[in-house]
């Protein structure tokens, strides 16, 4: 008896679970129905990103680097999913180096950017790196997968809680990362991934106001508009340059100096 293959649901990743668009909508691209994500969708991603904030800062930055290094491992697990996907084992590889080359630096910021400041009293000074806060990313359109891993994992690995706007015709690879995010020990809220239109979502990312800073590396439209956005409420916005770099993490981290009485 023959039978029909069940098709795959791609669906918004926001608080840990994979919704449907509130508005009901999907658009047909890469050959399936991925959800359309609207304006109501973004903001329930923002409210969760906040939500899940301060599990993970709070988390040791070992502790992150270890559920960063997990993610690479499934995603090695899932190579042949991936590959088929985005049609490159390259940008797979690239893809998990990524992830490993961050959870590598997880523990070592804080020695990097930090220090200890000389200062002309009985004082301790130090200056510390803490996360920036929720962070908005507009994925690059290409490649895919390797273009928002690049994008997401320096702005996670401080600490950060993310809402990403992933790439608007090549989302598949983006929705299946969101799988290996969920069951990675990634704590639900920390990665927030919407699809769908950026002319659409990419304004109100900019413009909310719980927003603490975006990286608009993908976006296409009126990027000038989006800054001017962004500026409502002094967000930081953020355009790393290509490659691995402590200072692409280091963007999206704040430094707080403490001062403490030598002795007491």
């Amino acid at each position: 008896m023959s039978r029909l293959p069940v098709t795959k649901t791609y669906k918004l990743y926001v608080g840990g679970a994979f919704p449907r668009s509130e508005s009901g909508r999907t658009y047909e691209v890469e050959g399936a129905n991925v959800a359309l994500g609207s304006r109501k969708d973004l903001r329930d991603a923002v409210r969760a990103a906040r939500g899940g904030l301060p599990k993970w800062a709070g988390m040791t930055a070992y502790n992150r680097g270890q559920v960063l290094y997990r993610v690479a491992e499934m995603m090695e697990g899932r190579k042949a999913e991936f590959a088929e996907l985005t049609g490159s084992e390259a940008e797979i590889d690239s893809a998990v180096d990524c992830w490993v080359w961050y959870a590598g630096w997880a523990d070592k910021l804080a020695q990097v950017l930090g220090s200890s400041n000389p200062v002309a009293g009985p004082y301790f000074n130090f200056t510390v790196p803490e996360p920036t806060g929720v962070v908005g990313i507009v994925a690059p359109e290409e490649p895919p997968l390797a273009g928002l891993v690049s994008r997401l994992a320096p702005a996670i690995v401080g600490g950060n809680a993310a809402v990403v706007v992933a790439s608007e015709r090549r989302p598949l690879a983006a929705v299946t990362l969101a799988e290996v995010l969920a069951t990675a020990d990634v704590p639900g809220g920390v990665v927030n991934l919407l699809t769908g239109r950026k002319r659409e979502l990419c304004p109100v990312l900019a413009s909310h106001m719980d927003v603490n800073a975006v990286d608009l590396a993908g976006a296409t439209d009126d990027v000038a508009e989006l800054e001017r956005l962004a500026a409502e409420n002094v967000k930081r916005v953020v355009r790393n340059g290509e490659g691995q770099s402590p200072w692409h993490a280091a963007a999206f981290l704040e430094l707080k100096t403490v001062w403490h009485p030598i002795g007491v």
